[in-house]
């Protein structure tokens, strides 16, 4: 039978080297032989030395494997803010899931730790939904100033506040939830100085652990509630060093298990070198971190007040959280953000062909403000659009056609709208479909807009439906193109197509028309919004045509196509981004297409 390969993953240079070589071989002491152990050692260069005294530890069960960031961070290094910090080796954490799309979950470990326990039940725990498993940080629930911290400037709750030196990390739920885009965007908005990564981690992470026995991160810097031979991991935080401090709180433990390696005698040459000055540096560090805790709490700008206070409204983290709990709910079909009051179209109210005079100087009017507008997004770089794949697909429509997009932004129609002026069909005329609120109760200027730029309202009156239906059946049969979007709902930058609503496909099918889907991939341009995270760019795909199979019924047609749409939709996003389409719904039949 095959043995299981399990990942773990520490992150060290070549100070750190010698007490990761104790970590490892207390792992691969206390390991199931059942198993097979990729150990993979994250740095930016480590000396000739130090890899030997590491690979020294391998044998047919265990490889150690050194993981050189540098590659890595050259392809992210344009995303990344201008601070020294970046490069600290507890940020590789984050970089795990995309250098190791081969492994589903992982384990990161401090090198600061003993394992004393089979570190193969730990990989077992099943995530589910979960991005990582953690333990609670008890300096955070045992220390006033530390909680106060965590609550008020990072808004968790001290009981949730994960320890990141021990992590049982969801690989796949990583790459599926952007956590490092996430973790990149943090960055250049705000600078966490006291726990710096663990801080990020918890803010990205937060509603999304497992939360661990307290055995698998035996933190010694606090009293435990229970023997010390019962952790599985001993985490040696904090100044609680054996190695600066020969008298510190379980230092036998760590003696006994690195008078068995190589480094043994560079570790007790360290300790008796290691001068009362530099300790007393050591033992203060704590006392710095409490004072930039209560600093950050007193800030007025801290990170919680930002957030709360930030331009746009609604607040854009509150919606990533918020999309984050639709996802696993399964609430594919509803707006994350809130729309003014709605109230009832009345079929007296709209002409779906804008055929009086006054409403089509509206309409001329209107286009020509909009045109103005969408100039003015494009020459700011608030609508960046990098690139048109597929125009031969719209070239080769001889009709009219219903298009689908997927929606992610208040302006992706305009891409769509700029796809279709790149094409040859701009002799033919092309149309949104728009919500019933949209066109009802929008103020301002954009309410002008989606009341006058050739937009289709949908109405909850039954005879202002049924004047849209006609109104839709005439302009395709005259050829034209109506934009329709089949996932129904809008969800802030949501990269991933959501399960598609028949809507699109039986006025499709109705028409005897063909859908022609367009899916629109996402990248980080170098511009930061105005709300703090990168304005996007935009590469359009546009899909074959998908006609309606007249030898199958209405209903089975309607499905055909609603599968083939959604097919090339994941086609498109599977390629681009390089990652399986998966979603973090629990019930999984919410997710069926």
């Amino acid at each position: 039978m095959d043995k299981t390969t399990i990942p773990i993953f520490y992150a060290c240079d070549d100070r750190f080297a010698k007490y990761a070589a104790v970590s490892i071989y207390s792992l691969k002491k206390n390991a199931s032989r059942l198993n097979k152990y990729n150990v993979h050692v994250l740095s930016t260069g480590m000396s000739e030395e130090s890899r030997k005294i590491l690979l020294s530890l391998a044998d047919a069960n265990f490889s150690v494997i050194f993981d050189d960031v540098n590659e890595y961070l050259s392809t992210i290094s344009e995303k990344l803010p201008v601070r020294d910090y970046y490069s600290v080796t507890t940020y590789y954490r984050f970089f795990i899931a995309e250098m190791h799309p081969e492994y589903d979950k992982a384990i990161y470990i401090d090198s600061d730790t003993i394992v004393q326990g089979d570190i193969s039940e730990l990989y077992r725990t099943e995530l589910g939904g979960d991005l990582l498993a953690a333990c609670a940080d008890r300096v955070v629930t045992d220390n006033d100033t530390f909680g106060e911290y965590v609550e008020r400037v990072l808004g968790i709750p001290r009981g949730e506040y994960l320890q990141a030196g021990i992590l049982l990390i969801n690989c796949d739920k990583f790459r599926v939830g952007y956590v490092l885009d996430r973790f990149i965007q943090l960055l250049n908005t705000y600078n966490f100085i006291v726990a710096q990564d663990q801080d990020y981690l918890n803010v990205i992470c937060r509603g999304r652990v497992l939360w661990l026995d307290g055995r698998w991160n035996a933190e010694t810097f606090c009293d435990l509630a229970f023997p010390i031979s019962e952790a599985n991991i001993i985490h040696y935080n904090m100044a609680n060093k054996p190695w600066h401090f020969r008298d510190c709180r379980y230092a036998d433990i760590f003696w006994r298990f690195a008078g068995e390696t190589p480094v043994y005698a560079e570790l007790l040459r360290e300790a008796e070198e290691y001068t009362d000055e530099e300790r007393e540096r050591d033992l203060s560090v704590g006392g710095e971190l409490l004072a930039l805790a209560r600093s950050e709490i007193e800030r007025e700008d801290n990170y919680m007040s930002i957030t709360a206070n930030a331009n746009c409204a609604p607040d854009r983290v509150e919606i990533l959280q918020k999309i984050e709990e639709y996802e696993r709910a399964g609430r594919f079909d509803e707006d994350v953000e809130e729309d003014p009051p709605s109230r009832e179209l009345l079929p007296d109210e709209i002409d779906y062909f804008r055929r009086n005079r006054r409403e089509k100087l509206k309409t001329k009017f209107a286009f020509m403000i909009a045109r103005r507008f969408v100039n003015n997004l494009i020459e700011e770089k608030k609508l960046i659009i990098k690139e048109i794949k597929g125009i031969e697909n719209f070239n080769s429509l001889k009709g009219g056609a219903v298009i689908t997009c997927n929606h992610f932004n208040a302006f992706d129609s305009f891409a769509i709208q700029l796809a279709y002026e790149a094409s040859d069909k701009t002799d033919r005329n092309f149309y949104r479909v728009i919500k019933e609120g949209n066109y009802t109760s929008f103020p301002g200027f954009y309410g002008f807009l989606m009341r006058h730029c050739n937009t289709l309202p949908l109405s909850s009156n039954v005879r202002t439906l049924t004047k849209f239906m006609e109104a839709t059946n005439e302009l395709l049969r005259e050829g034209n193109f109506v934009l329709v979007y089949p996932e129904q709902s809008m969800w802030w930058n949501y990269r991933k197509p959501k399960p598609l609503k028949t809507g699109a496909y039986v006025i499709a099918a109705r028409n005897n028309v063909p859908v022609l889907p367009c899916f629109i991939t996402m990248s980080d341009s170098d511009i930061m919004g105005e709300d703090g995270f990168y304005v996007q760019e935009y590469t359009i795909h546009i899909g074959e045509p998908i006609y309606p199979d007249r030898a199958l019924s209405y209903r089975a047609r309607v499905e055909d196509m609603l599968e083939k749409n959604f097919d090339a939709w994941r086609r498109v996003y599977e390629r681009e981004y390089g990652i399986p389409l998966e979603y973090t719904t629990l019930d999984k039949s919410k997710v069926s297409v």
